[in-house]
Order: structure tokens, then C-alpha cells, then sequence
């Protein structure tokens, strides 16, 4: 059972954050209480089938959206929920989010989501000259990398943007490249294995 009661779909006009850049809709903003848990080693909260369709009816693909968890980050973070099969989701918290926000595994958590109709399919980032200029010299990791769904490149291009010294830019190449390159390795929060 949940602490309490989710509370309905709530709809709000915009103003200034991600969650309402576009005035002259309106957006449903999902609002609920949930169990953080675990599947495999990345910490989730699931989207029941009937939460999900109040954003999305019908969706049965990775639904893109926008995230708070605690009302936490001001900025909210664009993530894709995950289909199970049966019209459920789960909405994995990446590290940045749980930091933002202060959620470890077994936290009972308030969360916003809302569809994120900024999603494109193509890369929301460039790739860097120095992921680029890498991928290049070794043609079997290039492979691998083309060799990946969009989405999981778009998520990477994401992760690289973000990165704040070259130090994280260099201990994440060195991942990116081992997992692009069939071995198991850890990248992103998430198990790697065969490349993908």
C-alpha cells in the first residue's frame, strides 16, 4: 500500500520551468507517491497502466518525459519511462536525479511526471569532437556505436554533455569505449554487456 492516496492528474497553465514552456497548452502533470524498489541494480518507481494513459493513452513504447522527484530538480529531468508489456511502465532515477532529490532505495517519494513533447528522435546533443575523433581510430567500436537503438545514443550524447571536468570526461570515455567494445562494464548506471 502506498503512504497515501495518489492524488488525481492535476493540469496546470505554464510559467516559467521546463514543465511549462509552452503557454498556450495544457499539459497534465501526474502527481503521486510511490516506493522507490530495484530491478536489476537501477533503482525504479513504478507507473501503473492507468497512470500512464492519463499522459499518454495507448502508449506502449519508451514514454519520454519529465521528472521531479520531491519537487527536486528545479530544472526537471527528461527521462524515458520503460513499457513492461501490460501498459505499466517503470520510471527509472538515474544517479542525478536521486542525488538532486536525496532518494535512495526503499524511499517512499513524491513524484511529478509529465510527457516531455520537446522529445525528438533524433540526438538532443552533438557528439563531441572527442568521442568523435575516438570513434574514428578504432572502426570495430565505431560499428558499435551506429550499431545502437537512438535512444540509447541519445542518452549517451546526454551523459557526455553533461559532464563538468575533464576527468569525468576521461573516465567516461574509458567506459564508453570498453562497453562499445563487447565487454562487460558498467556505464551510466546500468550493466553493459556485448555492447549494448
Amino acid at each position: 500500500m502506498w503512504g497515501r492516496a495518489p492524488s488525481p492528474v492535476q493540469v496546470e497553465r505554464s510559467s516559467t520551468s521546463r514543465f511549462e514552456q509552452q503557454p498556450t497548452l495544457i499539459m497534465a502533470t501526474l502527481r503521486f507517491t510511490a516506493l522507490v524498489k530495484i530491478h536489476g541494480v537501477n533503482p525504479y518507481v513504478a507507473v501503473s497502466a492507468k497512470r500512464a494513459s492519463q499522459l499518454k493513452p495507448g502508449w506502449r513504447k519508451p514514454m519520454p518525459v519529465l521528472v521531479r522527484v520531491k519537487g527536486k530538480p528545479e530544472e526537471p529531468s527528461p527521462i524515458n519511462m520503460m513499457p513492461i508489456g501490460d501498459g505499466s511502465f517503470r520510471l527509472y532515477l538515474n544517479g542525478k536525479l536521486r542525488k538532486a532529490s536525496r532518494t535512495d532505495l526503499g524511499d517512499r517519494i513524491e513524484v511529478e511526471v509529465r510527457f516531455d513533447t520537446k522529445y525528438g528522435s533524433g540526438l538532443a546533443h552533438a557528439m563531441p569532437v572527442w568521442f568523435r575523433t575516438v570513434l574514428r581510430k578504432n572502426p570495430a567500436t565505431g560499428r558499435s556505436w551506429e550499431a545502437l537503438i537512438p535512444s540509447r545514443k541519445k542518452k549517451v550524447l546526454r551523459y557526455f554533455a553533461a559532464l563538468k571536468s575533464a576527468e569525468a570526461r576521461e573516465r567516461n570515455l574509458a567506459r564508453a569505449l570498453q562497453v562499445l567494445s563487447g565487454k562487460p562494464e558498467r556505464f551510466m548506471a546500468r550493466s553493459w554487456s556485448r555492447g549494448k
